[in-house]
């Protein structure tokens, strides 16, 4: 069973991430920030999108994923066709991470990635 949770909190991204790039092809994909007892979990919806084609990177209290379409997604509105060829979003975390600790699975379209909160002090041995 997953650990407890404390709060359940949905925490919006930065705001340079909140919208598709149409000058770069990139999309922003819906994401999902939830605080547990000793983790965050982030998870991305990422449809046509092959495993190998994810990158998931860290800075400082950033998590950053960028994923290459299969193919490309072609989106017309008032009369411009777009054609998108990546997803592309970067998510804030609000505590010290431990991103080293980081783990990622990518199951039927959705990246769920878990990073252990960074704990502070150091315990005692009683003897």
């Amino acid at each position: 069973m997953e650990d407890s949770y404390l709060r359940f909190r949905i925490t919006p991204p930065i705001i340079g991430s909140l919208f598709d790039d149409i000058e770069h092809k990139t999309l922003s994909p819906l994401s999902c920030l939830r605080e547990f007892d000793n983790h965050w979990r982030v998870e991305f919806d990422l449809p046509m999108v092959g495993k190998k084609d994810i990158k998931v990177s860290f800075d400082g209290n950033y998590v950053n994923v960028e994923a290459k379409l299969k193919q490309k997604y072609s989106e017309e509105k008032l009369g411009t066709i777009t054609k998108f060829e990546y997803f592309k979003k970067s998510i804030s975390l609000p505590e010290k991470i431990d991103s080293k600790k980081a783990t990622a699975k990518f199951q039927k379209g959705r990246l769920e990635i878990k990073i252990p909160k960074r704990t502070a002090g150091n315990l005692i041995k009683i003897n």
